[in-house]
């Protein structure tokens, strides 16, 4: 069973997914770093680099974004071909010999394109692109530019192929609609999601006449912005969690916030009626992510050494290739000998890595050092609970078997930065050896940490006690949420600086 805790405050939402009492997932979205995945752009080509068969696309941000040839569906600008014109000669050449067009013949220097943000910046890394437009509803995501009818693979293989007839018939009569009953060439394609197994012909209906008419506008706005403007937005994290997180096995959706409540509640209505039903509205004393120790969750999750129930741990490195997990056994002696002892600290840190996995969103390259095993029956029985534990994953993993040096490589699909990446920056006391929290994530903890303290005791005046940069932010960007909290709680907050205090590290003084 899934619960689902929202935590709003005007500077951040989180999002913590809880199964079996445990913190499983955790998203982040801050009011100024909303992620960009989603997003469709007229970008413009700044440069092309035929030795790498890629070009690099102005879209507005303060990195450039990447487009590889691979992810160039057809080369349309806006005001020349129509994207849902017919294909052209490159086109069909590239379908039908794989990718022989090279990306120098499809975009120049200068070009206008219609391109989808598919990975937000990673790092050094700009955002990656892709001219193939997808918009994802609530139970289909639409295709404009492919006449492709697709099921999700979670259905069952005997339902398929009639959801997918009952697909191409819908979306062809609303295609059939906007052309005065003509059924043109390209009708758009779709994806069924999940959650659109059950699904009526007018709810689909619905949300087909959403899709198109989204893209509709999308087509507008690039007819008449010019290059580098933003054109559509994805959806906010507290709309993506009825889109995206809920599902039949959610029992709750709770949020500590009465307004973003009542604006999710018309949401979901609206577009997730199922999902609404489960939006309730959190009026306990304690913070939400108290019930179940999500924020010590969270530190724990930043740090290298995650300890095991059995008195093992495991040891989790990211670095800019990959990530390793290195499993110990630590103190736990509890088995009758040397070989059953580590068997059963291999299997408790198969579930633990899945679940760090998900928890820290670790994404690319993962290496897994298990403990080595003499045994093949040990071996086979890790890796089964390893894969049985990665499939509950909403993300794509893939896992291969034991190599010769007795590691696992796998990888899990990345398209947003880790938790560590997120909340975290390289320490230039330790020359990027170590981490420590950024300013912005210290400023909230200590708004959250005050809010919690004024609901303990009734001080004259709060005094903030911290580093230059937090203070600074304090003064500066957050000075309308300092503002806002000391309004709501009916007491002044004062700042002061310390040279000597680390960005890490802040005292609350109740005066």
């Amino acid at each position: 069973m899934q619960e689902i805790l929202i935590n709003w405050s005007p500077q951040e939402t989180r999002v913590a997914v809880i199964e079996q009492g445990a913190v499983q997932e955790l998203h982040v979205e801050r009011t100024l770093e909303r992620g960009l995945v989603g997003n469709v752009y007229l970008g413009k080509v700044s440069r092309v680099l035929p030795g790498m068969q890629s070009a690099f696309i102005d879209i507005g941000l303060e990195r450039t974004a990447f487009l590889h040839v691979a992810d160039i569906i057809a080369p349309f600008a806006p005001g020349s071909r129509s994207a849902n014109s017919a294909a052209t000669p490159d086109r069909d050449h590239r379908e039908r010999n794989g990718p022989a067009v090279p990306i120098e013949r499809l975009v120049h220097e200068g070009q206008s394109l219609l391109v989808q943000v598919i990975k937000d910046p990673i790092g050094t890394k700009g955002a990656r692109l892709s001219t193939q437009i997808s918009i994802a509803g609530r139970l289909l995501v639409f295709l404009p530019q492919d006449n492709h009818i697709g099921v999700s693979q979670k259905i069952p293989n005997d339902l398929r192929e009639a959801l997918r007839q009952r697909m191409l018939a819908l979306g062809q009569a609303a295609a059939a609609a906007e052309n005065n009953g003509v059924v043109p060439t390209n009708t758009g394609g779709f994806i069924l999601r999940t959650n659109g197994e059950d699904a009526s012909d007018a709810e689909l209906a619905e949300d087909i006449a959403y899709l198109r008419k989204t893209w509709l506008r999308i087509r507008e706005m690039a007819g008449i912005k010019p290059p580098v403007s933003l054109l559509h937005q994805d959806l906010s994290l507290l709309q993506r969690v009825l889109r995206d997180l809920v599902n039949e096995d959610t029992q709750s959706i709770r949020i500590d916030s009465r307004e973003q409540h009542e604006v999710l509640l018309k949401f979901g209505r609206e577009f997730m009626p199922k999902a609404a039903e489960k939006l309730q509205l959190y009026k306990g004393e304690r913070p939400i992510f108290d019930l179940f120790s999500v924020d010590e969750e969270i530190a724990r999750a930043l740090g290298r050494r995650v300890d095991l129930k059995s008195g093992g741990y495991l040891v989790v490195d990211q670095t800019e290739a990959l990530t390793t997990v290195d499993v110990n056994t630590g103190g736990y002696v509890g088995a009758r000998n040397f070989d059953d002892t580590v068997f059963k600290t291999n299997l408790e840190a198969a579930q633990a890595i899945a679940r760090q996995l998900r928890l820290r969103n670790l994404g690319g390259i993962i290496i897994v050092d298990f403990i080595d095993m003499t045994r093949d029956d040990h071996r086979e029985q890790v890796l089964a609970e390893f894969r049985k534990q990665l499939a509950r994953d909403r993300v794509k993993t893939t896992a291969g078997g034991f190599s010769q040096l007795g590691l696992v490589e796998m990888t899990r699909k990345r398209t947003r930065e880790s938790l560590a990446h997120m909340l975290c920056e390289p320490c230039l006391s330790c020359g990027g050896q170590g981490i420590v929290k950024t300013a912005r994530s210290v400023a909230y903890d200590v708004l959250r940490e005050i809010l919690r303290e004024a609901r303990q005791f009734t001080p004259r005046e709060f005094r903030i006690v911290s580093s230059p940069q937090v203070i600074e932010l304090f003064l500066d960007e957050e000075s309308q949420h300092l503002a806002g909290l000391s309004d709501f709680i009916g007491k002044p907050i004062s700042l002061q600086a310390e040279q000597a205090i680390g960005q890490g590290q802040y005292d609350i003084v109740l005066l």
